[in-house]
């Protein structure tokens, strides 16, 4: 474990100097905090960049997994980094007109990647991550990012959506309206 901490260290202080621990904290993960501010940040930036994906009408096709994430600090897929970025575009789409089932990898026959799914998709490699770190954790820290990840979600994409139609402050029916503007789409 104690090369498992090294690296994790290595990755936070490299990519993430926000958070970077300092000189007298040798291992990050000793304090709670600490861990919490990097899960936080990880499972934030995923979420924004699938809902940026979204907002957009791109989806992609590869089916989704962390593998080994950590030891090669980027994940062994075409679509997920820890630093939140697209790395390659391999199988990939963009929808002509609203359709939460569209495709764009035509041998996705269980459509586990269809645009209307990133969202869990992106859960599920946020959730691979979380056990990956789990033997750095203790109990304290494995609650916490359990409760991290009940935040991650819709609330980026329908922000962005919010903006892009000019809806201004926090009205509760705004999601509603962007719900039911999507289901007119469908229709059109």
């Amino acid at each position: 474990l104690s090369y498992y901490r090294k690296l994790l260290d290595f990755i936070i202080q490299e990519h993430f100097p926000s958070i970077a621990m300092n000189d007298s904290n040798r291992y990050l993960f000793k304090n709670v905090f600490d861990f919490r501010h990097f899960f936080s940040t990880v499972v934030s930036e995923t979420a924004n960049l699938v809902a940026l994906w979204m907002s957009v009408g791109f989806a992609h096709g590869g089916i989704l997994t962390f593998v080994s994430c950590l030891i090669v600090g980027v994940c062994n897929t075409d679509n997920f980094s820890l630093l939140s970025i697209t790395i390659d575009y391999g199988l990939f789409g963009f929808m002509e007109s609203y359709d939460p089932n569209f495709v764009p990898n035509v041998s996705d026959d269980e459509r586990r990647c269809k645009i209307g799914n990133q969202e869990n998709l992106g859960l599920f490699n946020l959730n691979k991550l979380l056990q990956a770190l789990k033997p750095l954790l203790d109990p304290r820290q494995k609650q916490l990012a359990s409760q991290i990840l009940e935040g991650y979600g819709e609330r980026y994409y329908f922000q962005l959506l919010k903006t892009k139609l000019g809806l201004l402050g926090e009205n509760e029916d705004d999601n509603n309206l962007i719900v039911f503007l999507l289901q007119v789409s469908l229709l059109c």
